[in-house]
C-alpha cells in the first residue's frame, strides 16, 4: 500500500534536493534525496541514499505516481502522528522508529488510537506517581500513555454519563494483556477503590488464574493468551469501582491435545508437574512434564526465566483470594491431572475398523480413579460409539484414528467445561451487591493472525478483527465528519475502506459460516465437500474469495489487512465440537462432586427443550439444540459489538517490534505488517483524505507571526490569519477556516514551515550582513586607529632611542676614562701587593728553615739524654737485682744455720728459764706504758672537751638540722630491712628503665598515631553529627507523617461516630451527642474525662448500629500510632540531650585538660624548688664542716680532731648521705602521692560532669589517655637522663598503667550497661511479640465466630484491655499524686522559710519608721491585676464557642491584637493553675485542642482560617514555654513576666499535644496551598509564553483538539506570584513566626518545582531550547519575588535547583564528550533517570536545533553510572518537609491586654 500526497503528484516538477522515501525489500522504506530536478515526462528519478549510494527509481508509466515526500525534521518524533504534514506509511513508520529506538518511548498517538510498542524490558513509567501525574489531565497535555487513555475514558464516563470501552488489540506477544492490566490498575487507583473495596486486588488476582488456564507458550510469545476477554469494570454514582464482570471468547481447546514444535500446552499443566513433589499432590500420581503426551509434543517444557513451581504458588494464592477454597482447588487440580493421564492412554488397533484399550492400562486406571468413574465403561466407550436411528440403536466400534480423536475430544470438552466453571466463579467473586451506575469495558482480544498453516481458529480470529475494524472505521469516519460539522466548514463524503463485503462473505445468509454449519448437519459431510461448496458458491461471485492454484482443500479470503489462505482440514470437526454422549453419561455417573457440577448445566437446556415442542422428533431436537462453535462465536461477537456500539470506544493498538524479543529494536517489515493489520494506516488514510492538520487561530498566529508584517496584525486573530493565508497560499482549497481552527490539506504545514524557515533564513542573512558590516567597519576603524597609534609610538620611540644613544655615548666616554684609571691603579696595586707578598713569603721560609734546624737539634739532644738515662737505669737495675739476689742467698744460708741452732736450744731447760726472765721484764714495761697511756688519755679528753666547748656555738647552729637528720636516721633504721629488696628493685627498675625507654618510643609513636586518629575521629564525629542531624530530620519527617496519618484516622473515626450519631438520631429523635476528640494521652481514670464517660455511657445502648470491628481496628491503630509517636518523641529527646551532653562533655574535657596541665606545671615547679633547697642545705653543711676543720690546724696535729678521715667526720658524712637518700625516697613518694592526687582530681571532675566520660554513641572519651600522653610528651622532651635521675619516667609508666586499668574499668562498665540495655530491649521485644501473638490468636478465634459473637468478643477483649490499661494508669497517677503532694508540702515549707528569712533580713536592714511605703504601694498595685482571667467551672464551652468556634479570621479578627485568642486562653489557664485546679486545667486544654481541630475540620480548605489558627496555636505553645519557669525559656523575660510563671502544674505533655496540633495545622496549610497552586503551576510555568511569536510552538495534532476543554482559565507566572503574595500577606497579617514563614516558602517553592519538573519529564513538547529559556525566565521572577520580601536566605531558592538545572540542560550544548562531562557536573540535583529522560525527550522547535544522539545519551549514562541515588523518575509532589517551631519570646505584658467587647466574653473577670 503506497500512500502519496495528492499535491505532490499534481506538481509540474520536483526540484533538486527534495527528500523522499524509497521502497526497500528489507527495511520497507529508505530515506533518499533527489540529485537532479524532475520534470513531467522523465522516466526515472535520480536519487542518493543517506550512505552516499546513487540509485535510479523508475516511474510507473500507467499510474505516474511519485515517491512519498519526507516531513521536515522539526516534525519528526511527534507525539501524535496526525501532526505530521505528510501522512503516509513511511512517515508513520519513521516517526514510530525514532520515538521507540532513539527516544525509548513506547506510546504514540495516531488520532484517536494509542499505538503501544512492546519494549521487551521493564521501564519505570507505571508507578503511582505517574498515575497521579496523569490523573485529571487532558489527554493532549501529557505525553502518550495508557494512563492517558484510561483517564480520558474515566473523565468522559464521569462527565458525559456514558459507558466507555477500551479496545486493546494486537498479535501475540505485542503486550495486550499488560496494557489491559495497567488500565485496570489506573481505574482502581484514581477511583479510590484501593482503600475501600479492594476490587483491583481481586481483578488482578484473576490474572494469574486466567494466565495459568488460558495462556501458553507459542513460537511468537512465551505467554500468549489463547482466548479473548472483555472485562466490564462497574462504577457507582460516585464513580468508585464496585465490581467487575468477565466475558471470554474462543478458547483454543485444540492446544489441550496438540502443540506444535517449540510450543507448550497451557501453563497450568506444567505448574502441576513442577509441584508434583508436594504432599498434597501425591495422590495425583504426577511426574515430569516430559512423561505426558499432552505436555511433551512441543519439545519445549521449560520457559527461560519462569519457575513453574513459584507460578503454581501464585495461582493457588489467587484462587484463595477469590474465595475458591482448598477443596475446590484440589478438585480442579484433580481434574487437570486426570486430563494428563487421559492423554497417555494408548489405543491399540484390533482391526481396520475397530480398536481396543488394554485392560491393565495404568493411565486409564488413574484417570478413572481421579474422575470417580468405572474403568470398564470408560475403556469401552473410548473405543465405541452408539448410533441411533428412528427405529433402533446399535453400538459401532471405532477405528484407532477415530478412537484417538474421541479421546482428545473428551479431554478438550472437559477442559472447556473447567475453564467456563473457573470464569463463572471469578465473576461471582467480582460481582457486587451495589447497583451499577456505569461501566468501563476493557477488551483484550487477539489481533489479526496469519500463519503458514491457518485453520478454524485463525478464521474466527480474523472474522472478529473484521468486525472490530468495521466498527473502528465507522467511529473514525464519524469523528471526522462531526469535527467538520462542528467547525462549520464545507465537506464532502470521505471515501474510506469498507470491509462490509468481507463480513457478508463470512456471516451473511449462505455465507462461509452458514455453509459450514450446513455441511456439519450432513450425514456424510466432510472438509472436501465443504471446500467444493465454497468454490461453487463464491469463486466467481465474490472478488474477496479465491482458490489456491495448487490445492483443492484450501481457500483464500482477502481481509482488510492481508490475504489469508485457510486449510479446510479440521474445519468441520472443530466447528461441530462433538463429544461421544456415552462418555459424558459415564462422567455424569461419577461420584466426584466437582465433576458433576461441571456437567450439570447440560441437563437444564435438555429439559426446557423437551417441553418446548412436541411436534419435532427427539433426535432432531437434540441436534438443533447443539449449536456449532461458529454459530456460538458469531452470536457472542454480535453481542460484543452491540456492547461496544453502546459505549464510547478508545483504541489501543499493540505492536510487536521484532520476533527476537530484543529490547528497543524494531523490524520495519514486521512493524508495517502490524500497522496495516491493526488499522493505524487506515486511520492515517482517512485523515489524509480530508484536512489532517488543524491549528487554532492563536497557535497559528504564534507560530507563523514571522510571515506577517506589523501592519497585517489586527486585533481579530481570525481575520489576521485569513489575510496571511490568502497572501502566501493561493489555492484556497488547501485550507478551510472553521469557527475556532484552521484546517489544512496534507503537505500544507510543511509548505508553511518552509516559508517560515526561508523567512527566518532571510532574516538571519540580513542580521548576519548587518553584523558583518558593523564588525568590518569596527575592525577598519580599529586598524586605522592602531596604525596612527603605532606611528606615533614608533616616532616617539625613535626619538627616545636617539636621546638614549647620545646619553650612552657620553656616559661611555666617562666610563672608559674611569675604567682605564681604575685598571691602571688596580694593576699598580697588584704589583705592589705581589712584591710585598713575595718578600714576606721568602723571609718566612728562611725563618722556618732556621726554626726547623734548631728544633731538630733540640730533639736530638733530648733523645740522646733520655736514651742514655734509660741505659744507665737499666744497668743500675740489673746490678741491684744481682746484689739483692746474692744477699738473699747468703741470708738464707745463715737463717738455716740459725734455725738448726734454735731447734737444739729449744730442747734444753735453760732456754725456758731465759724466756721467763725476759717475760717478767716485758710485763713490767707494759704496765708502765699502760699507766702513761691512761694519763695521756685524760689529757686528751680534757683537750677534746675544750674543743667541744669551742664548737658549741657551731653545734647549736646545726642542731636543728642534725635533729632532723637523726629523725631521718631513725626512720632509715626502721626501713633498713627493706634495703635488699630495694636493691633488687633497683636492678629490676634499671631493666624496666631500658624497657620503658623502648616503650616510650613506642608510646611516642602511638601518640603520633593517636593524634592522627584523633583528627580522624574528630572528622568522623563531625560527620556523625551531620548524620545525626539528618537522622533527626528523618525522624521528624517520619513522626510528622505518622501524626498526619493519626489525624486522618481520628477524622475517619470522628466521621464514623457522626454516622453513628445520625443513625441514633434517626432511631431516637430526642437523643443528641456532642462530638469530642480527646487526645490520646488522656486517661479514662482522670477526673477530666467525666463528661467523656457520660458520653460513652450514652452511646452504650446503640453500639449495635456501628461496625465494631472497624472501631476496634481504628482504636488499635490509634494506640499503635500513639506508641510510635511517644517512642519517636523519646528518641528525639534522647538524641537532642545526647547532642547537648556531647557539647557539655567536650567543654568539660577542655576545662579538665587545662586544670590538669596547670597542676602538672605546679608540681614540676615545687619539685625543682625543693631540689634546689636541699642541694643548697647540703652545700652549706659541707662548707661549715670544712670551715670548722680549717679553723683549728694545730689541734689537728696535736689531737685527733674530727676532720676529713676522722671517725666523727665519717659518722656525720654517713648521716648526711643517709639523709640525702631518705630525701630522695621522700621526693619519690611525694611525686607518687601528687600524681595520685591529680588523677583523683581528674576522676572527681569527670564524675561531676558525668559519672563516666561516655559519649552518647557508646565510645569512651580517651581523656585520661590523652592527658598521660601529653604528660609523658611534655616531661620527656628536655633531658632524658635528668628525668631518669628524678624517677619521673617510672612515674609516667606507672601513670600509664593506672590509666589503662581505668580505661578497662570504664569499658567494662559500658559493656555492662550495654548488656543491660540489650536485655531490656529483648524483654520489650518479647513483650511486644507476646501481645502480637495474643492479638493474632484473638483475631483468628474471632474470625471463626459469627458476626454477633465476634462483636461481643471484640468488645469484651477491648474492655478487658482498656481496664488493665486504666488500672496501670491509675496506679501511676496515684504514685504521681503522692509525689506531687509531698513536693508541694516541701515547697510550702521552703517558701515559708524563705519568706521568714527575707522578713528577718528586711527587719535587720530597715530602720523603724514609716519609710517602706513605696514598696508596699508597688505590691498593692500589682495585686490589682496579675495577668489572669477568672471563669466559672463549666464556662469552657461558652469561652471556646466565642473565642474559637464562631470567631472569623476575616473582619473581626483582623483588627485584634495578633495572637489575642492565644493570650486570652493562656490567661484563663493561668487562673486555673493559680487555683490549683487540675481538672479545670485539663478540661480547658483538651477542649481548646478539640475546638481548634473541629474548626480546621469544618473550614480546613480556607487558607486564612488555617493560617490564623496556626499562628494562635504557635503563640499558645510559646506562652506555655515562656511562662513555664524553665531556665531556657525565661532568660529574656522581665521580672514581672517571671512572676506570671505557672506555679502548680507541669504542662510539658500538653506542650507536646499543642506541638502536634501545630504540625497538623501546618500540614493542612500546605494542602490548602497545594490545592490553590496546583491549577496554576503547569500553565504558568510551562505552557504560557511570555515571548509570543518569538519562540513559537509546534503542531499538536488531533489529541489537543479532542481533549481540551473550552472556557478554562488562563494562568501565567504572574498569577502564581499573586497567589504567593496573598499567602505571604496573610501569614504576615496573622503574625506567624518569621522562621515558620520561611519554612512555608520552602514548601511552596518545592511544590512549584516538583509539579513543574514532573510535567516537564512527562511532556515531550515541553523539552526544547525555547522552553528552557521560558522556564529560566519564570524562575528568575520567582527569585525576584523572594528578594523583594527578604526571603532569599530561607532556602526556597535551593528548592528550585532541580528545575533550574533541567532548564539549563535544555539549553546547553549536547554533542561532545566535554559537553557530557559539563552536564554531569552541572546537574547535581537531578537523578540519572531524569537527565536521560530530558535528553531523550528533547525536541527541536526550529530547524536550527538538533536532536540529541543516542551515543551522547549513552556517554551520559556511562559517566553517571557510579552515582548513588534514587531510581524514581518523578519527584514526590505530596512530600511535606518536617516543620519545627522555634521558641519566640513575646515582650507583651499580660496585664496590659484588653479584651474587646465584640468577643462577648463578659463572663471573664480580670484578676
Amino acid at each position: 500500500m503506497l500512500l502519496t500526497c495528492p499535491c505532490i503528484n499534481q506538481c509540474p516538477s520536483v526540484p533538486q534536493y527534495t527528500r523522499v522515501w524509497l521502497p526497500d525489500a528489507v527495511e520497507a522504506w529508505k530515506p533518499a534525496e533527489l540529485t537532479k530536478d524532475y520534470t513531467p515526462g522523465d522516466w526515472a528519478l535520480c536519487l542518493q541514499l543517506e550512505d552516499g549510494t546513487n540509485v535510479e527509481h523508475k516511474i510507473d508509466p500507467q499510474t505516474n505516481s511519485l515517491l512519498p515526500l519526507r516531513n521536515p525534521d522539526i516534525l519528526v518524533g511527534e507525539n501524535d502522528l496526525t501532526a505530521l504534514s505528510y501522512l503516509h506509511e513511511p512517515a508513520v513508520l519513521h516517526n514510530l522508529k525514532v520515538r521507540f529506538v532513539e527516544s525509548k518511548i513506547i506510546y504514540t498517538y495516531c488520532g484517536i488510537v494509542l499505538v503501544a510498542i512492546n519494549p521487551y524490558e521493564s521501564i519505570p513509567i507505571y508507578d503511582h506517581d505517574i498515575i497521579h501525574a496523569y490523573s485529571g489531565q487532558n489527554m493532549g497535555d501529557m505525553d502518550p500513555h495508557i494512563f492517558a487513555v484510561a483517564e480520558e475514558a474515566y473523565k468522559q464516563m464521569a462527565r458525559d454519563q456514558r459507558n466507555q470501552s477500551i479496545i486493546v488489540s494486537g498479535e501475540s506477544g505485542a503486550g495486550k494483556t499488560v496494557s489491559a492490566k495497567y488500565a485496570m490498575r489506573y481505574f482502581a487507583t484514581v477511583s479510590g477503590s484501593s482503600s475501600e473495596a479492594n476490587v483491583e486486588d481481586r481483578v488482578l488476582a484473576s490474572s494469574p488464574i486466567m494466565e495459568a488456564i488460558g495462556n501458553a507458550k507459542t513460537t511468537r510469545n512465551d505467554n500468549s493468551s489463547r482466548f479473548g476477554k472483555y472485562i466490564e469494570i462497574g462504577f457507582d454514582k460516585n464513580h468508585h469501582i464496585i465490581g467487575a464482570n468477565m466475558r471470554t471468547y474462543l478458547l483454543e481447546k485444540s492446544r489441550v491435545a496438540f502443540q506444535a514444535t517449540e510450543e507448550r500446552n497451557y501453563h497450568i499443566f506444567y505448574q502441576l508437574c513442577a509441584s508434583s513433589h508436594l504432599p498434597e499432590f501425591k495422590t495425583l500420581q504426577l511426574g515430569n512434564a516430559d512423561d505426558f503426551h499432552c505436555t511433551n509434543q512441543g519439545d519445549s517444557p521449560v520457559i527461560e526465566g519462569v519457575d513453574d513451581a513459584k507460578e503454581m504458588c501464585s495461582t493457588r494464592k489467587a484462587f484463595s483470594l477469590l474465595g475458591i477454597n482448598e477443596t475446590y482447588q484440589m478438585g480442579l487440580f484433580q481434574i487437570l491431572s486426570a486430563l494428563l493421564h487421559l492423554g497417555n492412554v494408548e489405543v491399540e488397533e484390533r482391526s481396520a475398523d475397530s480398536s481396543t484399550i488394554l485392560p491393565d492400562n495404568s493411565h486409564l486406571m488413574v484417570f478413572c480413579e481421579l474422575m470417580g468413574v468405572a474403568y470398564q465403561d470408560m475403556s469401552h466407550w473410548l473405543c465405541h460409539r452408539k448410533l441411533k436411528t428412528a427405529t433402533e440403536t446399535y453400538v459401532k466400534p471405532l477405528s484407532k484414528v477415530h478412537a484417538v480423536s474421541a479421546r482428545d475430544a473428551l479431554a478438550k470438552h472437559i477442559y472447556a467445561k473447567l475453564f467456563s466453571w473457573i470464569v463463572d466463579h471469578i465473576n461471582e467473586a467480582l460481582r457486587s451487591a451495589v447497583k451499577q451506575h456505569s461501566f468501563i469495558g476493557v477488551l483484550d482480544i487477539y489481533g489479526f493472525e496469519t500463519f503458514h498453516i491457518n485453520s478454524f481458529e485463525q478464521f474466527c480470529i480474523n472474522y472478529a478483527n473484521e468486525k472490530l475494524q468495521q466498527q473502528f472505521n465507522m467511529h473514525v469516519f464519524k469523528l471526522e465528519q462531526e469535527e467538520y460539522m462542528r467547525e462549520e466548514i464545507p465537506w464532502t463524503l470521505i471515501d474510506f475502506y469498507d470491509n462490509h463485503p468481507c463480513i457478508n462473505l463470512i456471516e451473511a445468509k449462505m455465507g462461509v459460516l452458514d455453509l459450514l454449519d450446513e455441511e456439519c448437519k450432513m450425514p456424510r459431510g466432510s472438509d472436501d465437500t465443504w471446500a467444493q461448496k465454497l468454490y461453487n458458491t463464491f469463486l466467481k461471485k465474490s472478488d474477496l474469495f479465491d482458490k489456491p492454484r495448487m490445492s483443492n482443500k484450501a481457500f483464500i479470503i482477502v481481509h482488510f489487512a492481508d490475504k489469508v489462505e485457510y486449510q479446510c482440514e479440521g474445519f468441520l470437526e472443530k466447528n461441530k465440537d462433538t463429544v461421544n454422549e456415552e462418555q459424558i453419561i459415564v462422567l455424569k455417573l461419577s461420584k466426584f462432586d466437582l465433576l458433576l457440577e461441571l456437567f450439570s448445566d447440560e441437563e437444564k437446556p435438555a429439559g426446557s427443550l423437551s417441553s418446548r415442542s412436541k411436534m419435532t422428533r427427539p433426535v432432531q431436537a437434540q441436534r438443533d439444540h447443539k449449536k456449532t462453535v461458529g454459530t456460538q462465536f458469531r452470536n457472542s461477537l454480535h453481542l460484543l459489538m452491540e456492547t461496544l456500539n453502546g459505549t464510547t470506544p478508545h483504541y489501543v493498538r499493540c505492536i510487536k517490534p521484532n520476533d527476537l524479543k530484543s529490547p528497543f529494536m524494531m523490524d520495519p517489515m514486521r512493524a508495517v505488517q502490524q500497522l496495516r493489520a491493526c488499522g493505524v494506516l487506515e486511520t492515517i488514510r482517512i485523515s489524509a483524505a480530508g484536512f489532517p492538520s488543524r491549528w487554532t487561530y492563536q497557535e497559528f498566529f504564534n507560530r507563523y507571526r514571522v510571515l506577517m508584517k506589523q501592519k497585517d496584525i489586527l486585533s481579530d486573530r481570525k481575520q489576521t490569519c485569513r489575510n496571511v493565508l490568502e497572501t502566501w497560499v493561493q489555492d484556497q482549497d488547501k485550507y478551510q477556516f472553521g469557527k475556532s481552527k484552521i484546517f489544512f490539506r496534507a503537505g500544507q504545514v510543511a509548505y508553511l514551515e518552509k516559508l517560515r524557515s526561508d523567512k527566518l533564513k532571510k532574516a538571519c542573512v540580513r542580521i548576519q550582513k548587518t553584523i558583518r558590516c558593523w564588525l568590518a567597519r569596527k575592525r577598519y576603524l580599529r586598524m586605522r586607529q592602531a596604525a596612527i597609534t603605532i606611528q606615533k609610538t614608533t616616532r616617539g620611540y625613535q626619538a627616545r632611542c636617539l636621546v638614549v644613544f647620545l646619553r650612552r655615548t657620553r656616559a661611555a666616554v666617562i666610563i672608559q676614562k674611569n675604567q682605564r684609571m681604575l685598571v691602571a691603579r688596580r694593576r699598580y696595586q697588584q704589583q705592589r701587593s705581589a712584591s710585598i707578598t713575595m718578600q714576606r713569603l721568602l723571609r718566612a721560609y728562611q725563618a722556618r728553615q732556621t726554626y726547623r734546624k734548631l728544633l731538630y737539634e733540640h730533639k736530638v739532644l733530648t733523645i740522646q739524654r733520655w736514651v742514655r738515662g734509660w741505659l744507665a737505669r737499666r744497668r743500675c737495675r740489673r746490678s741491684l737485682r744481682a746484689v739483692v739476689y746474692l744477699q738473699s742467698c747468703v741470708r738464707r744460708m745463715a737463717a738455716r744455720k740459725e734455725l738448726r741452732k734454735l731447734r737444739a736450744e729449744a730442747r734444753s731447760v735453760e732456754h725456758f728459764k731465759k724466756l721467763n726472765v725476759g717475760m717478767e721484764n716485758k710485763i713490767m714495761q707494759l704496765q708502765r706504758k699502760v699507766d702513761e697511756q691512761h694519763k695521756e688519755n685524760r689529757e686528751l679528753s680534757e683537750r677534746l672537751r675544750t674543743v667541744e666547748r669551742s664548737r658549741a656555738a657551731e653545734s647549736e647552729r646545726l642542731g636543728r638540722e642534725v635533729e632532723r637528720l637523726r629523725v631521718a636516721e631513725e626512720e632509715s633504721r626502721v626501713k633498713a630491712d627493706g634495703v635488699p629488696s630495694l636493691l633488687e628493685q633497683l636492678s629490676f627498675l634499671r631493666q624496666e628503665l631500658e624497657t620503658t625507654r623502648l616503650e616510650k618510643e613506642a608510646v611516642q609513636e602511638e601518640a603520633r598515631t593517636y593524634r592522627v586518629d584523633t583528627e580522624k575521629v574528630t572528622k568522623a564525629h563531625a560527620k556523625d553529627g551531620m548524620q545525626l542531624e539528618s537522622d533527626l530530620c528523618e525522624e521528624r519527617d517520619h513522626y510528622q507523617s505518622l501524626l498526619s496519618e493519626y489525624t486522618h484516622l481520628k477524622e475517619r473515626h470522628a466521621d464514623l461516630k457522626e454516622e453513628m450519631t445520625i443513625s441514633m438520631i434517626t432511631n431516637k429523635p430526642g437523643h443528641r451527642r456532642t462530638d469530642s476528640n480527646y487526645s490520646s494521652n488522656e486517661s479514662e481514670g482522670t477526673p477530666s474525662s467525666g463528661f467523656a464517660e457520660g458520653r460513652n455511657s450514652s452511646d452504650a445502648p446503640h453500639q449495635d448500629a456501628v461496625d465494631m470491628s472497624v472501631l476496634l481496628k481504628l482504636q488499635r491503630r490509634v494506640t499503635e500510632l500513639e506508641q510510635d509517636k511517644h517512642t519517636l518523641q523519646r528518641h528525639l529527646d534522647k538524641r537532642e540531650e545526647a547532642q547537648q551532653d556531647q557539647v557539655k562533655n567536650a567543654e568539660k574535657q577542655r576545662t579538665a585538660g587545662r586544670a590538669e596541665l596547670d597542676l602538672e606545671a605546679l608540681k614540676r615547679q615545687e619539685l625543682e624548688s625543693e631540689n634546689k633547697r636541699l642541694k643548697t642545705n647540703l652545700a652549706e653543711l659541707r662548707q661549715s664542716l670544712a670551715t670548722v676543720s680549717n679553723t683549728n690546724p694545730g689541734a689537728k696535729a696535736t689531737t685527733s680532731s674530727p676532720g676529713p678521715g676522722s671517725a666523727p667526720y665519717n659518722v656525720l658524712l654517713e648521716q648526711l648521705n643517709s639523709s640525702n637518700e631518705e630525701l630522695e625516697v621522700r621526693k619519690e613518694e611525694v611525686l607518687l602521692l601528687r600524681s595520685h592526687l591529680v588523677r583523683q582530681e581528674v576522676l572527681k571532675h569527670n564524675k561531676v560532669g558525668g559519672e563516666e566520660e561516655v559519649v552518647p554513641n557508646g565510645t569512651l572519651i580517651p581523656y585520661v589517655v590523652h592527658w598521660s600522653l601529653v604528660k609523658s610528651s611534655t616531661l620527656s622532651t628536655p633531658d632524658y637522663h635528668k628525668l631518669n635521675e628524678d624517677g619521673e619516667l617510672w612515674l609516667a609508666y606507672d601513670g600509664l598503667k593506672e590509666t589503662n586499668s581505668l580505661l578497662v574499668s570504664q569499658l567494662q562498665v559500658q559493656d555492662r550497661r550495654h548488656e543491660e540495655e540489650v536485655e531490656e530491649l529483648r524483654e520489650e521485644v518479647l513483650r511486644v511479640r507476646e501481645e502480637n501473638r495474643q492479638q493474632q490468636q484473638f483475631l483468628s478465634q474471632s474470625l471463626l465466630l459469627p458476626q454477633d459473637a465476634r462483636i461481643e468478643a471484640s468488645l469484651h477483649h477491648e474492655i478487658t484491655r482498656l481496664t488493665s490499661d486504666n488500672l496501670d494508669l491509675m496506679e501511676q497517677q496515684e504514685k504521681q499524686d503522692k509525689m506531687i503532694r509531698k513536693l508541694k508540702k516541701q515547697l510550702k515549707v521552703y517558701v515559708k522559710r524563705a519568706e521568714e528569712y527575707e522578713a528577718s533580713g528586711q527587719m535587720e536592714r530597715v530602720a523603724p519608721g514609716p519609710e517602706p511605703r513605696s514598696p508596699v504601694g508597688i505590691t498593692r498595685k500589682e495585686r490589682d491585676f496579675q495577668g489572669m482571667l477568672e471563669y466559672q467551672r463549666g464556662d469552657e464551652s461558652k469561652l471556646l464557642k466565642s473565642l474559637v468556634v464562631e470567631l472569623k479570621p476575616r473582619g473581626v479578627a483582623v483588627n485584634f491584637l495578633p495572637g489575642l485568642p492565644a493570650y486570652i486562653l493562656f490567661m484563663c489557664l493561668r487562673h486555673a493553675d493559680y487555683s490549683n485546679d487540675d481538672q479545670r486545667v485539663s478540661v480547658l486544654l483538651n477542649s481548646t485542642i478539640n475546638s481548634i481541630k473541629g474548626v480546621l475540620k469544618r473550614r480546613g480548605d480556607d487558607f486564612e482560617t488555617v493560617s490564623f489558627w496556626l499562628a494562635n496555636t504557635c503563640r499558645f505553645l510559646h506562652c506555655l514555654k515562656q511562662y513555664s519557669g524553665e531556665e531556657a525559656f525565661v532568660k529574656n523575660n522581665t521580672p514581672r513576666q517571671n512572676e506570671h510563671c505557672l506555679c502548680n502544674f507541669d504542662l510539658s505533655e500538653y506542650r507536646q499535644l499543642l506541638s502536634d496540633l501545630a504540625i497538623q495545622n501546618y500540614q493542612q496549610l500546605v494542602r490548602c496551598m497545594e490545592e490553590a497552586l496546583q491549577p496554576m503551576i503547569v500553565p504558568g510555568m510551562l505552557e504560557h509564553e511570555n515571548f509570543q511569536g518569538v519562540l513559537g510552538s509546534k503542531p499538536t495534532g488531533l489529541r489537543k483538539r479532542t481533549s481540551s476543554l473550552p472556557g478554562e482559565a488562563v494562568y501565567t507566572v504572574d498569577s502564581i506570584l499573586q497567589q504567593l503574595s496573598v499567602f505571604h500577606a496573610t501569614l504576615i497579617q496573622h503574625d506567624v513566626d518569621p522562621e515558620l514563614i520561611k519554612q512555608v516558602c520552602v514548601q511552596q517553592f518545592y511544590i512549584i518545582c516538583s509539579v513543574t519538573l514532573n510535567n516537564l519529564l512527562l511532556r515531550k513538547d515541553m523539552c526544547s531550547w525555547s522552553k528552557g529559556l521560558q522556564i529560566r525566565y519564570n524562575v528568575w521572577q520567582l527569585e525576584e519575588w523572594l528578594e523583594e520580601r527578604g526571603l532569599s536566605d530561607c532556602g526556597a531558592k535551593e528548592m528550585l535547583e532541580p528545575l533550574i538545572q533541567a532548564a539549563q540542560l535544555l539549553q546547553v550544548k549536547k554533542k561532545t564528550e566535554e559537553d557530557a562531562q559539563a552536564i554531569c557536573t552541572m546537574c547535581s540535583a537531578l537523578t540519572t533517570v531524569q537527565i536521560v529522560k530530558v535528553l531523550s525527550l528533547y525536541t527541536p522547535v526550529i530547524e536550527f536545533e538538533e536532536r540529541v544522539s543516542m551515543s551522547f545519551i549513552r556517554t551520559i549514562q556511562a559517566l553517571l553510572k557510579g552515582r548513588v541515588e534514587s531510581p524514581m523518575l518523578l519527584m514526590d509532589v505530596k512530600k511535606i518537609f518536617s516543620v519545627t517551631f522555634p521558641f519566640t519570646h513575646s515582650p507583651l505584658a499580660l496585664e496590659t491586654i484588653q479584651i474587646p467587647s465584640s468577643l462577648n466574653l463578659g463572663f471573664l473577670t480580670r484578676v
